[in-house]
């Protein structure tokens, strides 16, 4: 069914795109944007992952250069029984998280070093269990070709403005209109839904792979908090992105509305509550806690080994050193 899912996704997204083309040269631009929609769609599959994440400037880590992190992820992997995914932070004070890859087998998750500073360790393993829902549910794939279409349909919008006056225009200034105007929001509308609709399965699916519903609940409080206060400048310049992340980067939204890309926060942590409550009437389920770490370690404790480390290397926080780093260099909150 995610198949037949993904091929309407590709469908629909490759007409809109052909349509924008008609829009700005006619019966050639249709064709040219058609050859064009079929060079995105096979790169798109095989490449949009890696792509995504060079835009917000991923870096891969692993158990040596982010420990405890990297554990949580590999035993929230087993818990969803996935692969383990590639692990990624990005060096951004804004604090989020998204997943991405084609499949459960070429998938990628990846966190922000703001929230791996703001939340505690049970919050993050709900984050990041929410994610590896997204992989499960192979959401990554339409989720990462959604946000290269809507790219470049806005992109082609702009073209339009340059193009428009073309003789092959078949609708004229009405045309150019539709282009810049219309098809980027229709594509912002396709965006918008695949996300919204997405968000709650995947909280569910978070909560039952960490068995902390609530601990989720406050990771999602306080990261559209820090949404809210801090700016994501990769995000800004890559807008067709922010359907990915588990709480929009670009702004906060207040209500649940057609223009935004999320569902709100309060009725996610409202779903949340509800999971919970489904939970302890039929006996709950174990909490998710990695060996070696406290499932009650507060966000201002240090972990263990104290701030200096200890045999690990000397990292003075919980998540471990970048791959660049010094063994007797700290480096924020993560090593």
């Amino acid at each position: 069914m995610n198949y037949i899912r993904t091929a309407m996704l590709l469908a629909a997204m490759t007409a809109l795109f052909m349509g924008v083309g008609f829009l700005i040269g006619g019966t050639g631009g249709m064709m040219i944007a058609f050859l064009i929609a079929l060079a995105m769609n096979a790169f798109s599959y095989w490449n949009a992952d890696k792509m995504v994440l060079r835009m917000h400037n991923a870096q891969e880590v692993d158990a040596r250069t982010a420990p405890e992190f990297y554990r949580i992820v590999e035993r929230l992997a087993k818990n969803a029984d996935l692969p383990m995914p590639k692990v990624y932070i990005i060096d951004s004070e804004q604090p989020n998280a998204f997943a991405t890859g084609r499949n459960p087998e070429n998938a990628a998750v990846a966190a922000s070093t703001g929230l791996l500073r703001i939340l505690n360790q049970d919050e993050v393993a709900g984050v990041m269990a929410h994610e590896l829902t997204h992989v499960k549910n192979h959401d990554t794939l339409i989720m990462t070709i959604t946000a290269t279409f809507a790219g470049a349909i806005s992109m082609l919008g702009n073209f339009a403005f340059f193009f428009g006056g073309n003789r092959n225009n078949p609708l004229g200034i009405v045309g150019v209109l539709v282009a810049m105007i219309v098809a980027p929001m229709a594509a912002m509308v396709v965006q918008m839904a695949i996300s919204r609709t997405r968000e709650y399965a995947a909280d569910r699916g978070g909560a039952e792979i960490s068995g902390q519903p609530m601990a989720l609940a406050s990771a999602l409080q306080k990261i559209s908090g820090g949404v809210a206060h801090v700016r994501n400048e990769a995000a800004e310049h890559a807008p067709a992105t922010a359907h990915m992340f588990i709480i929009n980067p670009l702004s906060g939204e207040k209500m649940d509305n057609l223009f935004s890309t999320h569902p709100a926060t309060e009725n996610r942590i409202a779903a949340l509550r509800e999971i919970a409550r489904e939970m302890g009437s039929r006996g709950g389920m174990k909490p998710m806690a990695p060996a070696g770490f406290s499932t009650s370690r507060r966000n201002d404790e240090p972990p263990a080994g104290g701030a200096s480390g200890g045999a690990s290397g000397g990292f003075s926080g919980p998540w471990g050193r970048t791959p660049n780093d010094e063994d007797n260099g700290p480096r924020g909150p993560w090593g």
